[in-house]
């Protein structure tokens, strides 16, 4: 499925400026190139929710850190129960259908549909018919 122009411009400006990590943590980070990240290239974990894959971990130039994967959970299923962290997040459906919950109240999400949320309890599970697909933006600015 092709994004929307406004979905392409904010998955464009996310991927536009990361950066991995330093070796050894001791020099600054090297700001990667702009560049098409595969799918088979991504570091890919099986866990018994289903598959994540792991795009991009690090800072960049303007973030402390920033996290960009994708996670395929099987029908009925949860990567992990409602969280919240510093980093500010949004998610992407991509593919099927299920609920996100941010502080306690569950909305139905479809492909197509986004979640934006910061500091706040939250979480995905996917439908019991269905699998779901998103993809997940996390960053921390530099204080």
């Amino acid at each position: 499925m092709d994004p929307s122009p406004s979905r392409r411009t904010l998955l464009q400006t996310l991927v536009a400026g990361m950066a991995l990590p330093a070796a050894g943590g001791a020099a600054a980070p090297a700001t990667i190139p702009t560049e098409v990240m595969a799918a088979a290239k991504a570091k890919l974990d099986h866990h018994p929710f289903g598959e994540r894959r792991t795009f991009f971990e690090g800072a960049t130039g303007q973030l402390k850190s920033l996290t960009v994967g994708s996670i395929a959970l099987n029908p009925g299923d949860e990567p992990h129960p409602p969280h919240k962290h510093p980093e500010e997040e949004i998610l992407l459906i991509t593919a099927g259908h299920g609920a996100i919950s941010i502080e306690g109240k569950a909305t139905p999400v479809k492909t197509g549909d986004l979640m934006y949320a910061a500091n706040r309890l939250h979480g995905i599970k996917a439908a019991q018919d269905s699998p779901v697909t998103f993809y997940y933006f996390k960053w921390l600015g530099k204080s």
